[in-house]
């Protein structure tokens, strides 16, 4: 699943797919790309397709090798751009899982 073939979906398609509306998606690329490194070698995949990755990680619980394969990279620079996306949204503040279940 890449950026660009959702891109037709309405929201609660997207809802449906990673959890998310689009204007989160929007939100969450915004903190993403603020916090955009310049330093080495350009990374493999775009910020909207390393959100989706880790969007879709956290949704549907799969390893870090399948995940990885869906996306062409390797298990070990999957578990590196999860992460590192991870850290700048709970940095940003504006994003957080609740506290407690309904």
């Amino acid at each position: 699943m890449k950026y660009e073939s959702i891109q037709s979906l309405s929201d609660p398609q997207m809802k449906r797919l990673v959890g998310i509306e689009w204007s989160t998606l929007h939100a969450m690329l915004k903190v993403l790309e603020g916090n955009q490194g310049s330093k080495g070698r350009p990374p493999t995949l775009s910020l909207a397709d390393q959100l989706l990755m880790s969007l879709s990680y956290w949704r549907e619980y799969r390893t870090l090798l399948h995940v990885g394969m869906s996306y062409g990279v390797s298990e070990l620079n999957a578990s590196r751009i999860i992460r590192a996306v991870d850290d700048q949204l709970i940095q940003s503040g504006l994003f957080s899982l609740p506290k407690k279940l309904p």
